[in-house]
């Protein structure tokens, strides 16, 4: 495990990235555990929850779990008893703490999905029905699905144009970034796509 593990959201992708994150007994958060190849000549570092244990290979043992979110919100403490623990691996003996973990961070996307913008309930309707179609087709149609999903593509990136310009114009990004429940730097990549535009422009 170079990385920890993450979680988005299909919609929001890595505005939202949550973990599990990990507090040890003084509120601080421990750095990454950094793990030295047999030769020495390289190491990987891992920062996944389970290494906190306070064995000596592993990291300084972890108090809390919590979810967190790369938007900056994190969810309720969940303190470890390790008590109960005792010398069970972490990974196991903690699993459901996490899991706690993950449902508080979906709660949070249906937070922020709710503080988007809204879409009228009849294209949202709309919308849901098309994808159920597609969804519907059996599986010798996979051609039939595919040029489905391109023909939205391209009507995607058609109706999106000019209104990507008008946010542009006449909308901060920072107030774009709110509407569509994602971070300023995914909210000006999304207009620039849309918008055929350079993001860095």
């Amino acid at each position: 495990m170079g990385e920890p593990e993450t979680w988005t959201s299909e919609e929001f992708g890595t505005s939202h990235e949550g973990k599990v994150g990990v507090l040890l007994a003084d509120g601080t958060e421990p750095d990454p555990v950094v793990y030295p190849s047999n030769s020495g000549a390289w190491s990987s570092e891992v920062a996944h929850w389970s290494v906190y244990d306070g064995q000596p290979s592993n990291g300084p043992r972890a108090a809390v779990l919590r979810a967190v979110c790369s938007c900056g919100w994190t969810g309720p403490e969940q303190p470890l008893n390790w008590k109960e623990i005792g010398d069970q691996p972490l990974r196991r003996a903690a699993d459901d703490v996490a899991g706690t973990c993950v449902t508080q961070w979906d709660h949070h996307i249906e937070d922020v999905d709710r503080s988007a913008i809204a879409l009228p309930t009849e294209l949202a309707e709309l919308m849901s029905k098309v994808e159920e179609q597609i969804e519907k087709l059996p599986k010798d149609a996979a051609l039939v699905a595919l040029r489905a999903a391109r023909r939205m593509e391209v009507q995607a990136s058609r109706l999106a144009y000019w209104p990507a310009h008008d946010v542009r114009r006449d909308t901060s990004v920072e107030e774009a970034a709110a509407a569509l429940g994602l971070n300023v730097d995914d909210t000006r990549a999304l207009l620039a796509r849309f918008g055929n535009w350079s993001r860095y422009a």
